[in-house]
């Protein structure tokens, strides 16, 4: 099982979201101890190639795998949250 944890900014971002969010997306978090065996990821193409999201409803939560250790980079809501960051 892979280690899980947040970067510096995801982190930030987690705080920022509403309860009822926080929880769905500590529950993905949760999913990803079990990489690769996880269903529900996508794996993202160009400039975002070798990472991947997760989403829960209007919610995205974006990763990589880097040294067998998922890293969460991004948590934030649908709406431009594949813009140039």
């Amino acid at each position: 099982m892979p280690n899980v944890r947040l970067d510096r900014t995801a982190a930030e971002q987690f705080d920022e979201l509403p309860k009822p969010i926080k929880a769905r997306m500590h529950d993905l978090m949760r999913r990803l101890e079990r990489w690769p065996e996880v269903s529900g990821t996508k794996a993202l193409r160009r400039d975002r190639a070798g990472h991947h999201s997760m989403r829960t409803g209007k919610y995205r939560l974006q990763f990589r795998i880097e040294a067998g250790e998922v890293i969460v980079e991004r948590i934030g809501p649908r709406d431009g949250f594949y813009d140039e960051e």
